[in-house]
């Protein structure tokens, strides 16, 4: 099973950037994925999560109300709607999935399969 991230990029505070996760394989539509990030000198946190079939969703709440987690099923791939960025949310960022089946969980010991990671650098 593979993840692929993209979307990663440069960006002014109070800009905006959009993140997609691709899973390679069709069973991801009923397990929960979630956005984990990891900034220079600091642990891997999660960001935001959502379950299976997107019905609920969970958010650091240094993000909530900026950053939005949404999936589309039909092409096996979770999104990170990111607005009113700033520079402190300059880190990696990582898709992540727990074993197929899951619900949402927000321990990162708990998810096994990670992307490869995009780059979100925000600056003036």
């Amino acid at each position: 099973v593979q993840l692929q991230a993209s979307g990663g990029g440069t960006v002014q505070p109070g800009g905006s950037l959009t993140l997609a996760c691709t899973a390679s394989e069709r069973t991801f539509s009923n397990t929960a994925m979630a956005w984990f990030r990891q900034a220079p000198g600091k642990e891997r946190g999660v960001v935001a999560a959502i379950t299976g079939r997107g019905g609920y969703t969970h958010y650091a709440d240094s993000v909530k109300g900026r950053f939005t987690i949404s999936r589309d099923n039909a092409k096996n791939t979770v999104y990170l709607q990111m607005n009113s960025l700033k520079p402190e949310d300059t880190a990696v960022y990582y898709c992540a999935a727990p074993p197929p089946g899951w619900g949402l969980t927000t321990d990162k010991d708990n998810y096994v399969y990670w992307g490869q990671g995009t780059q979100v650098t925000v600056s003036s």
